[in-house]
């Protein structure tokens, strides 16, 4: 993966249905902070269609270094590493290699 290329960041949650509304308030702050970087592309939060405790929060990002630079600031580690750390333990950066615009 090089350090320009586009990269998704997809971490993923198990959420308990009681703490659903505190997940999502702590998403937004995070992607809040995150969105203030440069490098920042956009955003996705998602909840699976079968599993309502399983969530995801999708980053785009200009590459690789726009990322993990980001998680070196100050705000982020205050308002979104908490977060980041309750991740699913897995990978979570992708290179993107091929995309286009979904079918009209």
């Amino acid at each position: 993966m090089g350090q320009n290329d586009p990269v998704i960041v997809i971490t993923r949650y198990s959420v308990p249905e009681a703490d659903t509304a505190a997940f999502q308030t702590d998403a937004v702050a995070a992607v809040e902070v995150l969105s203030r970087r440069p490098g920042f592309r956009g955003h996705w939060v998602g909840r699976a269609a079968d599993d309502p405790c399983l969530w995801t929060v999708v980053t785009e990002w200009d590459g690789a270094g726009f990322y993990r630079r980001a998680l070196s600031d100050f705000d982020v580690k205050v308002n979104a590493v908490p977060l980041l750390s309750r991740a699913i333990d897995e990978p979570t950066a992708f290179e993107v290699v091929t995309g286009g615009d979904a079918p009209a």
